[in-house]
């Protein structure tokens, strides 16, 4: 193989990546608790919460949504980490710091 034809592959390559990871971040996923519902974009940039809670919420119940909203977002975290990691496969870590 030549160094022409090797460069040609690479440069395929990051294209190929760039567009996948394009398409992820424009993705928007949803993480839920009992109480709440959260939407962000693979850029894991906030795109909406919505409290699923009917019942007026009391004093008491302060700590309780912090809990929930706490919930939804670690699911909706892990939700676009493992997309991530499906979509890039084995490119995942090397893309930290070149796009």
């Amino acid at each position: 193989m030549n160094m022409q034809s090797i460069m040609a592959q690479a440069q395929k390559m990051q294209k190929d990546l760039q567009k996948k990871k394009e398409e992820l971040n424009s993705e928007i996923f949803t993480g839920k608790s009992d109480w709440v519902e959260v939407s962000f974009n693979g850029k894991k940039e906030l795109i909406s919460i919505k409290i699923l809670h009917k019942e007026p919420i009391l004093e008491d119940d302060h700590e309780m949504l912090e809990d929930m909203i706490h919930l939804a977002i670690k699911d909706v975290m892990s939700k676009i980490d493992f997309a991530f990691q499906e979509k890039m496969g084995s490119y995942a870590g090397m893309l930290d710091g070149l796009m």
